[in-house]
């Protein structure tokens, strides 16, 4: 399809929402781009978006589909949207922004999904890539620090010879017609973002549409150790790989005797030990076996992805030491918004921690047993923030565990844990929930931490 000269309607006029308009803006297409928010609020945003020629139409709830050839929403919009609804009945075509980039790339993609770790599993395979000189681009979903790409903009400018490692949501998900990655990755699956989805059974369905388009020609990487995902694996048309920490797949990764191990077509070859990986956590184990997996089907070879391995640095919000004040080691782990994340994460620490946690959660249904269990286990005390807390305070006091303080801010949260921690501790940042509450973005929550972190680092209280 050519886009000049199409009229093309898209809503949101965040990060991606702004890149679609640029692409389409490039492409020829007359473009509108609409935001609810007061133009108060997005005056850098309407002045970008004018720079390359798009519409902005901020302030207002509905979006004019009057002569509209193409629909376009931001990840963050929901189906229920009174646009997309009357887009449906005037027949006007809806995609999502991965879909519109499938229909442009030149290169081909990897796409990886996933309830955890898809951004360091992103960012992972971009590097090994990178480090055998192949031109990746990180793109997609990821938002870590100064790695935020959108799908649409990397796609429009990825040459034949490149390849586009993407991170993919469920959001993403919802709108594809033709997507179809060369290699899709799917992570694993436990509850989340239960209040867009519903159900856990309506999220998976989700999470496997990432390998609805493919093909024979094309491969599939699951985690066998997710039962959820593994579930999938009878169902798909593509090459199969499996990756585990638990057994042996017959084509894929592995870990065995301490040692991560790929099996290709009946060759085994050892990566490096667990040890070698600077990443904490079994989880960042599973995150390498799928990406060297990935890597390898673009031809690259052992020794250059050992190499990409060792060099490693932690990715921001993600398990990432932020400084160590007087023997105390403080981690920012903003990313951790769910249950899963939290237990795994947690786990992956082998200091006492004093944990800082709460914030909003995502579904009323979630079941937060596991991480007061967790907690009773590796906390040596817990600061609650947020609007959700309670839940955690009734699944840590169920847990038997009582050493429980509540902050009102922060900074507040900060100091209380600085005072508390010994030698040896480590003060952690692990809501398990969203940020929406007190914060703009787990991001924000995130810069907030290491913020106050470091005004208590400059006074040595």
């Amino acid at each position: 399809m050519t886009y000049k000269g199409k009229t093309i309607a898209v809503i949101g006029m965040a990060h991606t929402g702004l890149a679609i308009a640029e692409v389409m803006a490039d492409l020829g297409a007359h473009v509108r781009i609409y935001d609810r928010k007061d133009p108060s609020e997005l005056a850098g945003e309407i002045k970008t978006a004018r720079t390359f020629g798009a519409e902005p139409m901020a302030g207002v709830d509905a979006v004019d589909l009057s002569g509209v050839d193409l629909l376009i929403p931001s990840p963050g919009v929901p189906l229920t949207h009174p646009a997309l609804q009357q887009a449906s009945k005037r027949g006007i075509e809806t995609i999502s922004e991965i879909e519109l980039a499938f229909r442009l790339s030149k290169a081909p993609i990897i796409a990886i999904t996933g309830t955890n770790g898809k951004t360091t599993t992103t960012i992972i395979t971009g590097r090994m890539l990178g480090a055998a000189g192949v031109d990746a681009y990180i793109a997609g979903n990821v938002a870590a620090g100064d790695i935020r790409m959108p799908l649409a903009l990397a796609a429009h400018k990825a040459g034949e010879q490149s390849i586009i490692v993407a991170e993919i949501s469920t959001f993403q998900l919802e709108l594809i017609g033709q997507f179809r990655p060369r290699i899709a990755m799917l992570l694993n699956i436990s509850s989340d973002h239960q209040d867009r989805h519903g159900t856990i059974e309506k999220y998976a369905a989700l999470k496997a549409r990432i390998f609805a388009n493919q093909t024979a020609d094309d491969h599939a990487i699951v985690n066998a150790d997710s039962p959820l995902a593994a579930a999938i694996i009878p169902s798909l048309a593509a090459n199969v790989l499996q990756f585990s920490i638990k057994s042996e797949p017959e084509q894929g990764g592995f870990v065995r005797d301490g040692q991560l191990i790929l099996r290709f077509d009946g060759v085994d070859s050892v990566l490096c030990k667990n040890s070698d990986i600077p990443l904490m956590g079994a989880h960042s184990v599973e995150n390498v076996l799928a990406a060297a997996c990935a890597a390898t089907l673009c031809g690259i070879n052992a020794d250059d992805l050992r190499r990409a391995i060792l060099d490693l640095t932690p990715i921001d919000d993600r398990l990432e030491p932020v400084t160590t004040i007087n023997g105390v080691l403080y981690i920012n782990n903003s990313m951790c918004t769910n249950v899963v994340a939290v237990v795994r994460s947690t786990e992956a620490i082998d200091r006492p921690q004093i944990i800082i946690s709460g914030g909003k959660m995502k579904g009323a249904g979630d079941d937060y047993t596991a991480v007061g269990e967790v907690f009773s286990r590796k906390a040596k005390h817990l600061i609650l923030i947020g609007a959700d807390s309670g839940v955690l305070r009734a699944a840590a006091t169920k847990a038997g565990f009582d050493a429980i303080t509540e902050a009102a801010t922060m900074d507040e949260a900060v100091e209380i844990a600085h005072n508390l921690a010994q030698p040896g501790d480590a003060v952690v940042l692990t809501p398990g929930m969203a940020s929406f509450d007190m914060f703009k973005s787990f991001e924000h929550r995130g810069m907030a931490f290491k913020q106050a972190v470091r005004r208590m680092e400059g006074g040595r209280r």
